[in-house]
């Protein structure tokens, strides 16, 4: 989120505290855990990728720095996170990206441990071959170029068939359906749409390990924040079994925009999210993470 709804919210967080989320039927919070780091890049967290049984972590921020870090754990809790390593990301000239065309809000981690990014200043997704690479843009439809400004590419994911799933925050079909874009080694298509419901708007999505689409979705009032997790199974390129896993009251956490389905050491389904504090002293960085059902 860019920083003009941010300092809409600054009067209302001095003034409000953490609301408990609603009582929730199909997911249960774990933790969350509050990152803090004193270096001028940390903060801004757009995406998350989670690896290794949730020991590995690299997080995206909006101005394009790429992080790694080790999670320490004491069992199923979360106890410290040392970054092993932060670049910022390059040009497909091997330029810093910076201003509006360093937007990256969303993060897919290929098989080969190489990655792809999505950006929505520019409406783009991108392929490196690590964190130190040149961008390989990938061609851009037409379709791309009519997306609303600061409304399209937050969330980004992959298939176990290594295809790409992006989707859009703000921009709707006619209908008013979220429009989901596949690239699928040679081009772009339009498989299916997702419904929109309610005033939420996707900012992360995520395949988890049993196969099914994982969308975050995001509302922002004056007084806060809130979160609200859907999934489905795809099959034949359409969305089935639509399920909510959970909805937040307004500020229960902060400004969550990443997302990481994996499997912990007891074969449990989980979702890690991750906030993007703005940069403000009144927001913070935190790892927020759900048990979810089978």
């Amino acid at each position: 989120m860019r920083r003009r709804l941010a300092i809409q919210l600054i009067a209302a967080l001095l003034l409000i505290g953490p609301v408990r989320a609603v009582e929730l039927k199909q997911a249960s919070l774990l933790q969350s855990y509050a990152w803090r780091n004193s270096a001028d890049w940390f903060g801004g967290f757009s995406a998350l990728h989670i690896s290794e049984n949730g020991q590995h972590m690299i997080a995206v921020s909006d101005r394009s720095n790429l992080v790694e870090a080790r999670i320490d754990r004491d069992g199923a809790e979360i106890t410290g996170i040392r970054i092993l390593g932060h670049w910022p990301m390059l040009s497909s000239r091997g330029r810093i990206l910076r201003g509006w065309a360093g937007d990256s809000e969303g993060i897919a981690v290929a098989p080969d441990g190489s990655y792809y990014i999505s950006f929505e200043g520019v409406h783009r997704v991108v392929h490196y071959a690590g964190p130190d690479a040149k961008a390989r843009v990938l061609p851009r439809p037409k379709a791309f170029l009519d997306l609303e400004p600061n409304g399209s590419f937050e969330a980004l994911a992959i298939d176990r068939h290594g295809r790409l799933y992006t989707l859009t925050e703000k921009s709707r079909t006619a209908q008013g359906a979220i429009p989901v874009y596949r690239w699928d080694g040679g081009r772009w298509s339009s498989p299916f749409v997702l419904p929109q419901r309610g005033k939420f708007l996707p900012v992360a999505a995520d395949f988890g390990p049993d196969g099914r689409l994982y969308v975050l979705e995001r509302a922002v009032s004056f007084i806060g924040f809130q979160s609200r997790l859907r999934r489905w199974r795809i099959a034949d390129d359409a969305p089935q079994a639509e399920e909510v896993l959970f909805e937040t009251g307004t500020g229960a956490h902060d400004n969550l925009e990443g997302l990481s389905v994996w499997r912990d050491m007891q074969g449990r389904l989980r979702a890690t999210m991750l906030s993007d504090d703005n940069f403000l002293a009144l927001q913070r960085t935190e790892l927020v993470e759900y048990l979810l059902p089978d």
